[in-house]
């Protein structure tokens, strides 16, 4: 009993992990990253890797949308959008599906212009550079002293986005540049909030804090953005893309509830509710409770703080991948933003009193959870990733809660 407690206080605590060891750890997985990706490209053959998949696997998705919107047949269309991205290549698990709303076409369309590793390289390099900036200009501000270069490819999250070519470093940057830019640009802001619709599911809490915040010009702004890129999909791609979209979202809903997109590669509530057997009423019911969780915790920020600031920011992105059904490991390149602040707040000086109980636990388990979500839910059906956002979730609100934050409204370097 007395080693148990040891256990515990040392979890608790962990004083054990301090920056030289941090730093430590931090080299060790830059290095394993690193020689994981290398591995996989030198021993890719004609861009198909050793297990048979396309570098970039998801990527031909939104690569095909693009070449696709030259032609007659709508991208929504899933009959002509596998056939057309079979026509480059054949999955050997199918193929990748195209859900994204028209917003995210004119995005689209310049990448189909070009050939398919071209296009991956120029879209993975320019929104690998934005989400970057972002985090670096987070990082200066707080401020963080360790490399953010090293964090960053330390972070297991940012290669699985690199392997799998998606939208999450844009999306990702878009809503951290666009929270942090709320009290000192509210319009900028607003336009980035605005632009990051093109995965809304991402979004969920952001027009509420915005409300509660009373940010009317933020909330102008992205209401503006968003309808102008919007416009910009129907007079290019006609209105009728946005009925096309409409129907092609029900075929989404079907294949998340039936398990077409495996459970286990899911980090949702959802997913882990159907991952142990609940059925999709049960499912989509505790699913419902935590995101009502979610929003209350909101609500009682945003009421406290009676503004939109970092720790507010840090709430609402801390608890967007819990309050959507469908999200990814690939998607929690989001985390960076929370992590940092909270960070931040445990390493100050002269504000509060260091780390306070699980912070530290809760900041390194979500780190470093991407690298073992996915293998541990798909092989053991055990899915610890809620469980790790809720444990950041509330390390954040906690702190969010107590936290004056008056200390973090400087103009940020580079902002």
């Amino acid at each position: 009993m007395h080693g148990w407690r040891m256990g515990v206080d040392g979890l608790r605590r962990m004083e054990w992990l301090g920056e030289a060891r941090a730093r430590g750890y931090l080299r060790l997985l830059a290095a394993l990253n690193a020689v994981m990706l290398v591995f996989l490209l030198v021993t890719s053959r004609g861009g198909i890797d050793r297990n048979g998949f396309l570098v970039g696997s998801d990527f031909i998705s939104f690569w095909t949308a693009g070449r696709m919107l030259g032609g007659q047949a709508s991208v929504y269309d899933a009959a002509a959008h596998i056939a057309a991205q079979r026509a480059y290549f054949a999955s050997l698990e199918g193929y990748t599906a195209f859900f994204y709303p028209p917003v995210f076409l004119p995005f689209c369309r310049p990448l189909g212009l070009m050939g398919y590793f071209p296009a991956l390289g120029l879209w993975l390099l320019a929104t690998g550079a934005f989400y970057f900036d972002v985090v670096r200009t987070w990082w200066r501000a707080l401020p963080l002293q360790a490399p953010v270069w090293l964090v960053l490819l330390a972070f297991p999250a940012v290669p699985i986005v690199l392997t799998h070519g998606q939208t999450s470093f844009l999306v990702a940057g878009l809503l951290g540049l666009g929270v942090w830019l709320v009290p000192r640009r509210p319009v900028v802001a607003g336009v980035l909030l605005g632009l990051a619709t093109i995965k809304p599911q991402l979004g969920f809490l952001v027009p509420l804090a915005l409300l509660l915040t009373r940010e009317w010009r933020a909330i102008g702004a992205a209401a503006i953005a968003a309808g102008v890129l919007g416009g910009l999909a129907s007079m290019a791609f006609g209105p009728q893309i946005w009925l096309e979209w409409w129907v092609a979202s029900g075929r989404a809903q079907d294949a998340m509830a039936s398990g077409a997109v495996p459970f286990g590669k899911m980090v949702s509530v959802f997913a882990a509710m159907r991952l142990v057997g609940a059925p999709v009423l049960i499912a989509y019911a505790m699913h419902g409770f935590v995101s009502a969780l979610v929003a209350g915790l909101v609500i009682r920020i945003a009421w406290k703080r009676r503004r939109f600031d970092a720790a507010l920011g840090a709430v609402v992105l801390a608890g967007a991948p819990l309050v959507t059904p469908f999200v990814l490991d690939y998607d929690l390149v989001l985390l960076a933003f929370p992590m940092m602040w909270l960070t931040a707040q445990g390493l100050a000086r002269g504000h509060g009193s260091g780390f306070r109980d699980w912070e530290k636990l809760a900041i390194a388990c979500a780190f470093v959870a991407p690298a073992f979500a996915r293998p541990l839910a798909l092989n053991l059906h055990v899915p610890v990733m809620p469980l790790v956002l809720g444990l950041l979730l509330a390390a954040v609100v906690r702190r969010a809660t107590e936290t004056p934050d008056a200390h973090l409204q400087a103009e940020p370097a580079g902002a």
